[in-house]
């Protein structure tokens, strides 16, 4: 047994029912820093803060006739760092009672309470960073979640102008820090601090704010008492604070502020936390340029709106989120939605929601520079009626970024509705004529009159669907789907590219691509299969560096897109099927599965690894036999 204790990886620790610790393992010696002879005959309470509520939970679980399994418990190292350690514990019984020992196993969680903090600040922050409707409103919030998220006390934000985002004169390097924004616990007194705090001002390379405006990078003091900045280390130590970090708020080459962050607890320097808030000050420094841009912008705008006011067609103004920054009276007449309305709306809630999908990545390339010409929409009123619109969308950037997307629209409902109605008429005459012969081959027909036989080269169509894309498009801001949408499906054009694919169109969700088309040839299958299995991995490989969740269903088959023999004596004319069995094999797959059909499944099963799947129904073919494609054979 002692061989065992021995070699434990977790800590032990046996103690008196009053807490006095009566053995440890060597697993504990190195975790708390001690040595066996400075740990024995000594309360617990020397390195478990809540020693005497423990020890209560224990004897409460031991009447219950259980054991106490995982309880976090604040402990200290012999030079007073914290740990969380998750303890299981159970209660000796002795023939004596009030004599009972106890027996604690701990296990080191601190790295993964860390690790959660900050994934928690992380997402935290991005949200406020999205949802933020100005600079004075998200700088706020940003200072309490890190506060909140990882465990600090204090957080101060400085800047040589009345407020971050305003133009400071001048060069940086002679510039004057003040601190403008400050949160604090409630556990923490700081009003003589705080008071202090107001009236400092720093250059830069003096004080800790000063340091890192001049460095440009991330600083950690472990003591802020004992810094030597003389003006602010004695209310410091007054107020309880020691442990501090900044980062500066860098935007490539402009610095435009620092923040300031503090704990009452000593702590040593943590290099991942500067890394991560390092690029979190990018990030701060992204939204507040954008933000600077936009209201350059709706200032600029206003100029105008007099002109737009008294134009016949319509004109809107949305942000990168698709907020509406601007609408002209044309607009709202039309579409009959009120200036209070406007305001809480996004485009993305009055376009068709048959257009919607084609329109996010519409909007996405916009954001990311590709000029468009003329270009549809539909929109839908107040009242339920659908518009059609013709006109022209540009994006315009602030030093590289996108602020606004701009839409000049005419309203040409009543023109699609008489062109419909001769597209009717035409479509009626047509079919009368292919009952007679197909139009697309009477020249042919009259020009040699023996028989005619048409075979257009057979293809491998592959169908692609992000499986929930519409629930999850409900959980997310419309820039956050279309940034990640563009990531996918860029991936997905450069796998199309690589293996001379043809990407005929996006439906409804799908993506959609052939080989064999326009060009022949025979790897046409191999090279479908090929970038089905690339699909997959580039799905999983966007959730891993993502953080998401998303799934890929796949389908694919192979036939002839069309057909057709004449004859004098016997007309005929047949369509294929075969882009509907693919997208079949798609909509009845299974999600993150590739299904295809037997013809696929004939073309490849030779170079790649197949399960059987069974029958399916498809609708106007019956059953049909499917199979999943696993991988390609070594």
């Amino acid at each position: 047994m002692e061989q065992v204790i021995t070699s434990m990886a977790d800590a032990l620790l046996i103690t008196s029912n009053s807490g006095k610790i009566k053995k440890v393992n060597r697993a504990a010696q190195k975790l708390f820093g001690f040595q066996e002879e400075e740990l024995i005959n000594q309360p617990i309470s020397l390195i478990i803060d809540e020693d005497q509520l423990l020890i209560k939970t224990i004897y409460q679980n031991s009447y219950l006739k259980r054991n106490s399994q995982n309880i976090e418990v604040v402990c200290r190292t012999k030079t007073r760092e914290k740990l969380l350690i998750a303890f299981s514990c159970s209660v000796i019984p002795k023939k004596t009672e009030g004599l009972e020992d106890i027996v604690y196993i701990g296990r080191d969680i601190t790295a993964w309470q860390r690790r959660e903090q900050r994934t928690s600040a992380q997402y935290a922050i991005t949200r406020i960073l999205s949802e933020s409707q100005s600079i004075k409103q998200g700088i706020p919030q940003i200072l309490q979640s890190i506060c909140q998220n990882l465990g600090w006390d204090l957080g101060e934000l400085w800047t040589p102008s009345q407020y971050i985002g305003t133009s400071v004169q001048g060069d940086s390097l002679n510039a004057v820090l003040r601190c403008v924004e400050i949160w604090s616990s409630r556990l923490v007194s700081v009003r003589e601090f705080k008071a202090i705090t107001w009236q400092t001002t720093y250059t830069p390379s003096v004080g800790l704010p000063g340091r890192i405006w001049i460095r440009r990078l991330p600083l950690w003091i472990k003591d802020i008492t004992v810094d030597g900045d003389q003006r602010r280390s004695l209310p410091a130590a007054e107020a309880g604070l020691h442990a501090a970090f900044g980062f500066p708020i860098l935007d490539d080459s402009e610095i435009l502020g620092v923040m300031l962050f503090f704990s009452r607890e000593l702590l040593s320097k943590d290099k991942d936390l500067l890394q991560m808030m390092d690029s979190i000050g990018s990030q701060i420094a992204q939204f507040i340029k954008r933000k600077q841009a936009e209201d350059a912008l709706v200032e600029s705008e206003e100029r105008y709106r007099d002109l737009f006011e008294n134009a016949n067609d319509l004109i809107q103004s949305v942000n990168p989120s698709g907020r509406f920054l601007y609408v002209n009276r044309a607009w709202r007449e039309t579409l009959g939605y009120s200036e209070a309305e406007i305001v809480n709306m996004s485009i993305f809630d009055i376009i068709d929601p048959e257009f919607k999908q084609s329109s996010l990545q519409r909007f996405y390339r916009v954001l990311s520079g590709e000029k468009f010409g003329q270009i549809t929409t539909i929109f839908v009123t107040k009242d339920g009626q659908t518009i059609f619109l013709e006109g022209n969308i540009n994006c315009k950037f602030v030093e590289g970024h996108p602020v606004a997307i701009r839409g000049i629209f005419r309203n040409v409902t009543q023109r699609v509705a008489a062109e419909e109605a001769l597209r009717y008429q035409q479509e009626e005459t047509e079919r009368l004529l292919l009952n007679i012969l197909p139009v697309a081959i009477s020249r042919e027909v009259k020009e040699q009159p023996d028989s005619i036989a048409e075979d257009f080269a057979d293809v491998t169509v592959l169908f692609a669907d992000i499986v929930g894309l519409t629930e999850i498009a409900t959980s997310i801001s419309a820039i956050q789907l279309l940034n990640l949408l563009n990531s996918i499906f860029s991936v997905f054009d450069r796998l199309t590219e690589r293996y001379s694919l043809e990407r005929i169109r996006t439906i409804n969700d799908a993506y959609v691509v052939v080989g064999g088309l326009p060009t022949r040839r025979q790897d046409r299958a191999q090279a479908i299969a090929l970038m089905a299995l690339d699909m997959q991995t580039a799905i999983a490989l966007f959730n891993t560096e993502n953080n998401q969740n998303f799934s890929i269903r796949i389908g694919i088959h192979s036939g002839s897109v069309m057909g057709g023999v004449i004859d004098l004596n016997k007309f005929t004319y047949e369509c294929k099927d075969t882009v509907n069995i693919a997208s079949c094999m798609e909509s009845q797959g299974i999600a993150g599965k590739i299904q295809v059909t037997e013809n696929t499944y004939k073309c490849l099963c030779d170079e790649f690894v197949f399960e059987k799947r069974g029958e399916i129904e498809v609708k106007g073919k019956g059953k049909m036999i499917t199979y999943l494609l696993i991988g390609r054979k070594k």
